[in-house]
């Protein structure tokens, strides 16, 4: 008899936070730690740290990372982890007009002295997490002098942020604001700030304006300086990873009572699922168009997550099983990219033919599959 799939995606969540606490967890929070308080940014295979550089978003979604971990009840230091890169961070990486730089070296100290948004968005991110783990509300203060640098220098007068002194300025991208967004979210459910509530609905309101095609309910990618597709193919490009995670931000808009957001939501997961899938690999592809064909069907680790999440809290909003099974199926692409030699890390970029990039493994990830499994606990 086949399993009933809310029954088997309670066991299989059960083995992937196992997996998560007792194999990943202890590798990145202990292998390849600095004396200055930084988590490894990347390792080769066989577990050897790369000691090269350490971004600041990567500390900053590691920062997210164990709290998530140590919610799931991780025996490790996870706090203490916390507190020490939340300190090194601050202390190494703030410029003295507010902004934090892009990427460290091993003693915190600045390698890449640039300030982007998207760097911006995950020092939020860190900042509501570390306040809420720690029970430190100074961290919300933090917060709250960043975005007013982030107000007071890089607000747009078309609508949202311009991205900083890294990125091509000719181009304007949705995935800064989205990173903007759930730090806010996550600032406003931890501290209950007015202000972080209404930065997030304003960039939702400028999601729902501008960054979605009315015509398909897609999310587009590249945008001009007035907030219009980008011209040629670059305004047609849509990342189905980025319409899930959109969707996820959506529901949890919609739980707070925000009018028509759950529609949205239903159109960005009806449009990835739709072109977004790779029935041979079982994974989440990285780009279509708008017309649905295939624009890049390489597959990173990351998609499979969003994938992963918004079926989760489609799950708890609906009781539909159907969510169940599609969670399980994202689940199962997903762990295709564990198959390493050493426990605990993963590939990144799987190929059209099924073969894999060679390449490190990124510490980034962990945020994305923390997140992802930390959605599955909340709906057993």
């Amino acid at each position: 008899m086949t399993a009933d799939p809310k029954t088997a995606l309670a066991a299989a969540t059960t083995a992937a936070r196992a997996w998560l606490c007792d194999v990943a967890a202890p590798v990145w929070a202990h292998r390849g730690r600095t004396a200055s308080g930084l988590f490894p940014e990347r390792m080769h295979l066989d577990g050897t740290p790369d000691p090269a550089y350490y971004r600041v978003f990567v500390q900053s979604r590691q920062i997210y990372s164990f709290a998530v971990i140590g919610a799931m009840g991780w025996a490790g230091p996870w706090q203490a982890l916390i507190a020490e890169t939340m300190a090194a961070l601050v202390a190494g990486a703030r410029r003295a007009d507010g902004f934090y730089v892009h990427k460290l070296d091993g003693d915190a100290r600045p390698l890449d002295a640039r300030a982007d948004l998207y760097d911006q968005a995950f020092v939020l991110l860190a900042l509501a997490t570390a306040g809420r783990a720690l029970d430190a509300p100074h961290w919300f203060d933090v917060a709250e002098d960043l975005l007013d640098t982030i107000e007071c220098h890089w607000a747009h007068p078309q609508g949202g942020f311009t991205e900083g002194e890294k990125d091509d300025p000719r181009i304007r991208r949705q995935n800064p604001h989205m990173h903007l967004l759930e730090a806010a979210l996550a600032l406003s459910e931890a501290s209950g700030r007015p202000r972080f509530a209404a930065f997030a609905a304003m960039i939702a309101d400028l999601a729902a304006s501008r960054f979605i095609d009315p015509a398909t309910g897609a999310l587009l990618e590249y945008f001009t300086d007035d907030l219009r597709p980008a011209p040629g193919i670059e305004g047609r490009i849509v990342e189905p990873g980025h319409c899930f995670e959109w969707a996820w931000l959506f529901e949890r808009l919609g739980r707070q009572g925000r009018p028509g957001a759950i529609a949205v939501a239903d159109r960005l997961v009806g449009f990835a699922r739709a072109h977004g899938l790779c029935a041979t690999r079982g994974v989440c592809i990285n780009e279509v168009l708008t017309d649905g064909s295939r624009h890049d069907g390489r597959a990173r680790l990351w998609p499979q997550t969003e994938r992963i999440k918004a079926a989760a809290i489609r799950l708890a909003r609906t009781g539909d099983a159907s969510e169940a099974s599609e969670a399980l199926a994202a689940l199962a692409g997903l762990q295709q990219y564990y198959a390493v030699p050493t426990p605990g890390l993963w590939r990144d970029k799987l190929n059209p033919d099924g073969s894999w990039l060679p390449e490190l493994a990124p510490g980034s990830s962990l945020y994305h599959i923390a997140c992802a499994y930390a959605e599955l606990t909340k709906n057993p």
